[in-house]
Order: C-alpha cells, then structure tokens, then sequence
C-alpha cells in the first residue's frame, strides 16, 4: 500500500484553498467578479492596466490577465504572506504582474507603484479594514493618481443599517447559510487557511511579520453604501453609482 502524500502544498495549491474560504464568506463572489471584468471590458477592452488595490494572494489580477492577455497589473497589499503568495502565483504571467507591498491607511502609500498609468482600479472584499477617514484618504489619493476617464470598481459587503431591519436580517440569515454549505462542503475557515500557510515554507518566516504590521489594527466600523459613494465624490470622482448588488454585497462603481 502507497503511504500518502506528505508533500507540502504548492502555492496554486493555497491560492485554490484561498478561493474556497473566500467563497465560504462571499456568496456569488464570482458573480462580482464577473461583473467587474465585464465593466473593465466594456471601458477599455483590450490591453488594460490595472490596479489591485488590498489585492490579497492576486484573485483580481489572476483573473484579469487571464481574460485579457494584453493586460498588466499591480497588485498592492500590506499583508506580507499574502503578497509573496500573490508573487508566486503571478509569476507565470511572465512580467505582466508586478506585487508592490504598501500599507492603505499612511498616506502616501502610492509613492511605492511604478509610474504606470492606470485605466482602472479593482478591490474585493478589502477596504472594509479601513476606517471611514482612512477610506476617504484613499480614494483621494486615488483621484490624484488616476488620469480622467480612468475607473474604479470596490467590490464588498456594504452593510445596511438600523433603518433597514428586514434586509439586514435577511442578509445575515442568507451569509449564515452560505458558510454552512461551505464548510461542510470542505471550504476552510478563515483561521484554518491561516494554519496552512503557517506551515508552508516559503510563507511561514512571514507570519511574525504579518502579526507586526496588524498588531495595531482593530476592526472598524461598517462603512455603508452611501459613505463610499459620497466619499468618492469628494475625493474628485465625477460620476459614481453601483453596477451589481445582491443583498448587502455590491459593486461600486466610480469614474474618475
């Protein structure tokens, strides 16, 4: 009898793993991610340059050079484990992805991209870290990063507020019901993905680090619809709206 495998996973390996928890959290989450494309086709069809903004292991950047083979991105995050394992899944894109490390909530955080110009800026499930001010700090400095015309897509659950009981219940119920199924469908908790890539070689010198760079982080409060929209209007974008919803979990939409 063959005794099993005792290989350590790859980095696809934990990147697939990655994409099951996070569905376990975000229902439809290819659904937005779907849209987002769609509207990144549909504004520059070709050969994008994008921005991953809190880009994680490079969901979004994977996806788009995967669809538009003439499209470079650079993927940004703070998390030092997610960000070499973003390195190492986008280095089979041969020069297309650059993974810039760059913490969101100091300004000034822009000074570490390359001086690409971007058409667009895409984030999921990210900008929630940040507190309301931070957030606003953001995306004004995104407006001045951004050349006119460029776009800007914030994928994330929005949450309503006391004024909407019915619909912030169900939305609750609805999330509850999704992480059941998936986990008993075999998706990993949030805290089991961490637990496997603290034993992964290339990532595990990182997670002193990592707890370094968050010790200082506490939850913030939800940011609903309305503060990101106006939030973006003041920070110079000219036209916002929302180009998908389900329950609380939305695409924002902003053009510079």
């Amino acid at each position: 009898m063959t005794p099993p495998s005792t290989a350590p996973m790859t980095p696809r390996d934990l990147f697939s793993r990655w994409e099951d928890q996070q569905a376990a959290y975000v229902a439809h989450r290819e659904n937005r991610f779907q849209v987002m494309l769609d509207v990144l086709g549909l504004h520059r069809p070709d050969d994008p340059t994008v921005l991953d903004l809190a880009c994680g292991p490079g969901s979004i950047t994977d996806r788009v050079l995967s669809r538009f083979p003439r499209a470079r991105a650079v993927a940004v995050d703070h998390d030092p484990v997610l960000a070499e394992l973003a390195r190492s899944v986008l280095e089979s894109y041969e020069g297309r992805a650059r993974v810039v490390e760059a913490d969101l909530a100091h300004a000034g955080w822009s000074s570490a991209l390359p001086a690409w110009s971007f058409d667009a800026v895409l984030t999921s499930t990210a900008l929630h870290w940040l507190s309301p001010g931070q957030l606003l700090a953001v995306y004004t400095e995104l407006a001045r990063l951004l050349p006119p015309g460029s776009v800007l897509l914030n994928a994330d659950h929005l949450r309503f507020g006391d004024g909407q009981p019915a619909l912030r219940r169900m939305s609750a119920e609805h999330d509850t019901a999704v992480r059941k199924a998936a986990f008993a469908g075999g998706a990993a908790t949030w805290e089991q993905w961490w637990a496997l890539a603290a034993e992964h070689p290339r990532l595990a010198p990182l997670t002193l680090e990592r707890e370094r760079r968050f010790a200082d982080r506490p939850p913030q409060p939800p940011a609903p619809l309305e503060f990101h929209l106006a939030a973006l209007r003041t920070a110079g974008f000219t036209e916002v709206g929302t180009v998908w919803q389900y329950l609380d979990d939305h695409v924002v939409f902003a053009r510079r």
